[in-house]
C-alpha cells in the first residue's frame, strides 16, 4: 500500500512541476508598462527624421520644374507606358555595405548617415546638373517591425508612413483565438534595454495607443493563451508512462 502511495506522490509532483513550467514560454515579461519620454517623441517623428543605413532598399522619383513633370532617367517607364497601361513597379535602390547606392546619371552617392530630407535635397542638387528645377523624392521600402505571436515570427514591413499597430497586426493575420489581445507588448530603441509598452486592444484607451505610428525595428508580442490543461497534461504524460511502466515491471517481478 506504502508503495501505491509514493507512486501517487510522484505523480501529484510531476503535475505540480508541470503546471509551473507551462508559462516557461512567455516572451518580454515585465510588470508594467515603461512608457518614457523617448518612446513620445519617436511617435512624433516622420518618415523624414529615418536615416539610411546600409542594406536599406528605396525607391527614387525625379521631377522637373518643381514638380511639374516625372522624368525617367532610364527611359524605362516611357517604353513600358507606350506598350501597356499596367502599373509600372518603382525601381529599389539598395545601400551597400559602402555606405554607396549606385543611381542613374549620377553614378555611385554615399547615403548613410543621411535623412530622406538631406538625401532628397542632395540628389535634387546632382539632378540639376541634368534637369531644370529638379524636385527629389525618396522613399525607404526596407523598413519593418518583428512580430512574435502564437502564429510564429513574422517580418513585417512598414510599406508606408505612419503605419501603426492595428495596420501591423492586421498583416500579420490579426489577433486569433489563440493570442490575447489584452497583453500586447512593444519594444522600442536599444534591445540591451528597450522601452516596453503594454496595450490592451480590448479598452478604448487600448485601442488609442494602438492608432500610433510604428518604428522601423521595434518588436511587436502578442502572448498566447496558455491552456492550462492540455499544457500540463503534455508534461505530465511522460512522467505517467514512465511511471508506469516502472510500477508495471515492479509487479511483474513481484508475481514471479
Amino acid at each position: 500500500m506504502k508503495k501505491y502511495v509514493l507512486v501517487l506522490l510522484i505523480l501529484c509532483s510531476s503535475a505540480f512541476f508541470s503546471c509551473r513550467s507551462y508559462n516557461q514560454f512567455r516572451m518580454f515579461e515585465t510588470g508594467r508598462s515603461i512608457l518614457v519620454d523617448s518612446v513620445e517623441r519617436l511617435r512624433n517623428k516622420s518618415d523624414k527624421d529615418y536615416v539610411f543605413k546600409v542594406n536599406d532598399m528605396f525607391t527614387l522619383q525625379v521631377y522637373t520644374n518643381s514638380g511639374e513633370a516625372v522624368v525617367d532617367p532610364n527611359n524605362e517607364l516611357q517604353s513600358k507606358s507606350s506598350v501597356t497601361k499596367d502599373p509600372v513597379t518603382p525601381v529599389k535602390y539598395t545601400v551597400y555595405s559602402d555606405g554607396f547606392a549606385y543611381l542613374p546619371m549620377i553614378g555611385k552617392i554615399q547615403l548613410t548617415g543621411m535623412s530622406v530630407d538631406s538625401a532628397d535635397q542632395l540628389l535634387s542638387e546632382k539632378y540639376a546638373l541634368y534637369y531644370t528645377s529638379p524636385y527629389v523624392r525618396t522613399s525607404i521600402v526596407s523598413k519593418r517591425v518583428i512580430v512574435f505571436g502564437p502564429e510564429g515570427g513574422k517580418i513585417i514591413p512598414l510599406e508606408y508612413q505612419n503605419m501603426n499597430l492595428i495596420e501591423v497586426i492586421a498583416r500579420y493575420g490579426g489577433i486569433k483565438t489563440d493570442g490575447k489581445a489584452n497583453n500586447i507588448r512593444v519594444l522600442r530603441g536599444d534591445m540591451k534595454n528597450p522601452d516596453v509598452q503594454l496595450i490592451n486592444l480590448t479598452t478604448i484607451e487600448g485601442l488609442r495607443l494602438a492608432n500610433t505610428d510604428m518604428e522601423p525595428g521595434d518588436i511587436v508580442y502578442i502572448e498566447p493563451k496558455h491552456k492550462v490543461w492540455k499544457e500540463g497534461m503534455a508534461d505530465i504524460l511522460p512522467f505517467a508512462s514512465i511511471t508506469t511502466s516502472i510500477v508495471t515491471l515492479f509487479l511483474l517481478f513481484r508475481t514471479l
